[in-house]
């Protein structure tokens, strides 16, 4: 493994100008048991098209492997007789003024203290320059631009091209290879890989990388003298995978499913008041799972400084702060005749609908933090969800059928041309 005590720059190393790694029926039942079944496959990835080659344009090397992110690649030859790492990085640009970056941390598996070489387009000629970088704690917390300095790693020589040759320009999808000539630690062949791409740069300073799952995972752990790449331990994925199942089921399934019963139950006269208990249980198991949730999200947060997901943090905050207004105005509920009754009814319907709306809209949200937006649980969900408002639309519709029906009804009873005891029923209106 490199050391940062045993790998030092050769005085004829310099920059070349040319990574900031940086109603409620039994059937709703099976459907949330196979939500959960989905949500449980978070950690499974859609396959990526990147396949890797032992051949470039200029040299031919001996193993290669595929990244597991952003459709990047990597061959390399390794001299053990003289711990040498002859290495190219292939990777795509996500912008025509954006960056790509490869870098080895000496010391961990992590963004913080990588040695990059990160390639961007010159802000002035627009040519194409790799410059190197050291990624301190100060660039994952953003509180200063990135500022290329010599690497104190053993790199005796490095280059970037385009894929197409000189004719070839820096636009969305286009190929980059970053060739880089090391001198290893004898007998340390595991080596930490670190690669990212972002939209922009300021001046010569790559800005902050998008923070999707996918673009915080890009990090492998690479024995060059086998070949085989060691699996990293994301110590937040549990917690993530537990935040999504959560919130997804209560933000997302249970607090629409309690709306409904509210809507389309509590006119059932044979139901009595049990349509309340329903209800207000539903509810509250939903509040209660989605304040569990909320804690982890809140925790998430605590534990990934500098990511920062605006609009999902927004809208968790702003669907548990309805859900406890919610929860709080069953204490404050006046008695039906009680003159603030209509006022209180008022309130708790916008509310109670403005939570379920933040709440489904956020957890589709989370499913593009996640980076999940193709995946098989957002599938799952919608199935979910889209099954519910079926539902819903067919209990709307017979609804207003029934309350068509009993007023048609009662006109015809005004005039005397039914008799009172006909047309017995029960129905819901809106």
């Amino acid at each position: 493994m490199l050391t940062k005590e045993s790998l030092l720059l050769p005085r004829s190393f310099k920059p070349v100008p040319s990574l900031c790694l940086v109603h409620h029926s039994s059937t709703e039942m099976p459907l949330l048991f196979a939500l959960v079944l989905f949500l449980f496959s978070f950690h499974v990835r859609t396959a990526f098209s990147a396949h890797c080659s032992i051949t470039t344009p200029t040299k031919t090397f001996e193993k290669c492997m595929t990244l597991p992110t952003q459709q990047a690649s990597i061959a390399w030859t390794f001299h053990a007789h003289n711990a040498t790492l002859d290495l190219v990085f292939s990777g795509t640009f996500i912008s025509p003024s954006g960056w790509v970056g490869w870098g080895i941390n000496p010391s961990s598996a992590e963004m913080t203290g990588t040695r990059a070489l990160i390639a961007f387009p010159d802000p002035n000629s627009g040519q194409l320059v790799l410059l190197p970088f050291i990624l301190d704690p100060t660039v994952k917390l953003q509180k200063s631009p990135p500022l290329s300095r010599p690497l104190d790693i053993h790199l005796l020589s490095s280059s970037a091209t385009l894929y197409g040759g000189k004719m070839a320009t820096i636009h969305n999808g286009a190929a980059i290879q970053v060739y880089a000539t090391l001198k290893l630690v004898p007998n340390k062949t595991k080596i930490h890989f670190v690669w990212n791409r972002g939209l922009y740069v300021q001046g010569y300073s790559p800005a902050i990388h998008p923070t999707t799952s996918n673009d915080l995972s890009s990090i492998a752990t690479i024995d060059v003298l086998s070949g085989f790449s060691a699996a990293h331990r994301d110590d937040t994925r549990t917690l993530k995978i537990a935040h999504g199942i959560l919130n997804a089921v209560s933000w997302g399934v249970l607090l629409p499913i309690g709306a409904a019963t509210a809507r389309y139950l509590r006119h059932i006269q044979a139901l009595g008041p049990t349509w309340f208990y329903v209800h207000a249980g539903i509810q509250l198991c939903a509040f209660i799972i989605g304040t569990v949730g909320f804690a982890i999200g809140i925790k998430l947060g605590e534990l990934s400084p500098g990511v920062v997901y605006g609009l999902h943090r927004k809208l968790g905050f702003a669907a548990f702060s309805f859900g406890a207004l919610q929860t709080l105005a069953l204490l404050f509920r006046p008695k039906t005749t009680n003159k603030f009754r209509k006022y209180w009814k008022s309130y708790h319907h916008f509310v109670g609908y403005a939570c379920v709306v933040l709440g489904v809209v956020n957890v589709f949200q989370g499913f593009e933090v996640m980076g999940e937006s193709r995946s098989y649980a957002k599938l799952g969900y919608c199935l979910c969800l889209s099954t519910l408002i079926g539902v819903c639309i067919a209990l709307e519709v017979n609804s207003w059928v029934v309350f068509c029906r009993k007023s048609k009804e009662e006109k015809l009873r005004r005039e005397g041309l039914i008799s009172c005891g006909s047309g017995k029923g029960s129905g819901i209106h809106g």
